[in-house]
């Protein structure tokens, strides 16, 4: 399951009209949407998947239904040559994926925030219910900031990644608040110490950024 993918037919038609692209790994899943033409910003949603007995989803955030934050849907689903076909069990359109990406590097990973650098000084925190997620499999990224006590949710974005010899590139081809910034390419610094990414540059209005990232799995793993 872990890469990318792109929904490309939805009951036995193809998609046109808009652009969802779905990430696996470690475990989670994010997907984010547009329209094709305009590259407005539709929805997101993301959470844990499991195997176990078919395949399931439990979302931490769903802009479209905040109702089914915390319930497990069960889905239908089995691999055919030209991709992943998969069906909610309550009659839910059948929606067919194809794997468009499977390449990892040293960042491949879900991540949370968990450090931040202001006024020239870090401060670390905890995260809880309110958080900031990235997610990076095949070539493509996905963050995405929600609460997932109250189903609300603060903003996502995602596009194609690299992460080679200490660069980190970002090419945004989705962003939920301002979709005037799709097509912008991002530069940053990047190494893994201690297993935590240390991400730093500058943000989009030029002032000096530097953030910690640390793996989801340390704060929220499955209770079995």
């Amino acid at each position: 399951m872990e890469g990318a993918w792109k929904l490309t037919h939805e009951d036995g038609k193809e998609v046109n009209d808009r652009v969802v692209i779905k990430i696996y790994q470690d475990g989670y899943f994010a997907f984010i949407s547009k329209e094709a033409e305009t590259n407005e910003f539709l929805a997101a949603g993301g959470g844990e998947f499991f195997l176990d007995n078919g395949y399931s989803e439990v979302y931490d955030f769903h802009t479209e239904d905040s109702t089914l934050v915390g319930q497990e849907v069960t889905f239908t689903g089995y691999h055919r040559y030209d991709g992943l076909v998969l069906q909610e069990i309550a009659d839910g359109p059948e929606k067919t994926w194809k794997r468009i990406s499977t390449d990892k590097d040293d960042l491949s990973g879900n991540w949370i925030i968990t450090g931040r650098q202001r006024n020239g000084e870090l401060q670390r925190s905890t995260p809880g219910a309110r958080r900031t997620i990235k997610i990076l499999s095949g070539d493509r990224f996905q963050w995405a900031a929600f609460n997932s006590d109250t189903g609300e949710f603060y903003g996502s974005g995602g596009g194609t990644y690299s992460a080679e010899d200490g660069k980190y590139t970002e090419n945004i081809e989705f962003f939920s608040r301002d979709n005037s910034r799709v097509g912008a390419e991002l530069q940053f610094n990047y190494k893994v110490e201690d297993g935590e990414w240390h991400h730093s540059g500058k943000s989009s209005k030029g002032e000096p950024l530097f953030e910690i990232w640390t793996p989801y799995r340390e704060f929220y793993k499955r209770e079995e």
